[in-house]
């Protein structure tokens, strides 16, 4: 007979009596946080993302997901104190070729804004381990092999995967959604088993698609792709959201920074849809050369 599976979130709620009574759980109640980088985006969320958990970061296009998760992978390597997990973060990509030109752009701000010398700014990017995969199978391949290899050295404290949606919307027929939906499971469970034995957050980007039960064109028209089978899976939600209004901003031209540029910069929503530690509630953001930056 086939063994039960159970929801991730139930099994690694699980505490054995003499663990409990031999002070070994410890770790389950003290999990660590990883900031955003952003003072204001991160005393909303408690100190930021969850370690030990899958969290998710979804919405449209152009909302800010892979912007926020580059600053994470530069930010986990900073030092506990400052919100970071003094360690490296491996990046999968399974839609995009990865955006090292923006990396590098951050790179170049975020070492002035934390005052890092010039031999750690060029060791940020070496500090992540970038990884592409086309198909379903390679992705569990990557995470059952390769990534738990960076973990054991102790190279990597993130798991950033971009997106989990690609491969499994593509590779399964509208037919196949019980096969998914086990596909999903055993795959949720491998981040968890990763997640909570090297005390580690593991973000997952994805994808929305229309929700066909509302009935305006409203902020409620999208929902998260793979339905219930990933949500079951998934510790804490974040959705990123394109607002209808913006704000201005000034750069210098490169030509001549005596000669103010002026622009819009576009508004976007960091949505708290569930999360273990969080309030649902809702915080505003900007994109700029800088990187993520909330406003007050």
């Amino acid at each position: 007979m086939e063994e039960l599976d159970l929801n991730p979130r139930i099994v690694n709620a699980l505490l054995k009596a003499l663990d409990l009574l031999n002070g070994n759980c410890l770790s389950k109640f003290t999990k660590c946080k990883l900031g955003i980088g952003c003072p204001i985006l991160d005393e909303f969320l408690h100190g930021g993302v969850l370690s030990q958990g899958l969290t998710e970061i979804t919405g449209e296009s152009a909302t800010g997901k892979t912007q926020l998760c580059l600053q994470l992978c530069l930010n986990v390597q900073m030092r506990v104190e400052d919100g970071g997990l003094d360690s490296g973060a491996v990046y999968v990509c399974t839609e995009d070729v990865f955006p090292s030109r923006r990396l590098q752009q951050l790179i170049a701000t975020f070492h002035i804004r934390h005052q890092i010398d010039k031999a750690k700014q060029c060791a940020l990017g070496e500090k992540i381990f970038v990884e592409h995969v086309a198909e379903k199978d390679q992705l569990e391949h990557c995470i059952s092999h390769r990534i738990p290899i960076l973990l054991e050295k102790g190279l990597v404290k993130l798991i950033v995967i971009d997106s989990v949606a690609a491969l499994f919307r593509s590779e399964f027929e509208a037919h196949e959604a019980f096969q998914r939906a086990k596909s999903l499971q055993r795959f949720g469970a491998q981040l968890h088993q990763l997640a909570n034995k090297h005390n580690i957050p593991v973000i997952c980007v994805n994808q929305v698609t229309a929700n066909i039960n509302t009935q305006s064109s409203s902020e409620n028209s999208f929902k998260p792709a793979l339905g219930l089978a990933w949500s079951n899976q998934v510790q804490t939600r974040l959705m990123l959201k394109r607002m209808p209004y913006k704000l201005p901003a000034t750069s210098h031209s490169s030509e001549s920074s005596d000669v103010p540029n002026t622009y819009e910069i576009p508004v976007r929503a960091l949505e708290v849809v569930f999360s273990p530690h969080l309030p649902r509630d809702t915080a505003y953001f900007v994109v700029d050369a800088n990187g993520v930056k909330g406003l007050k």
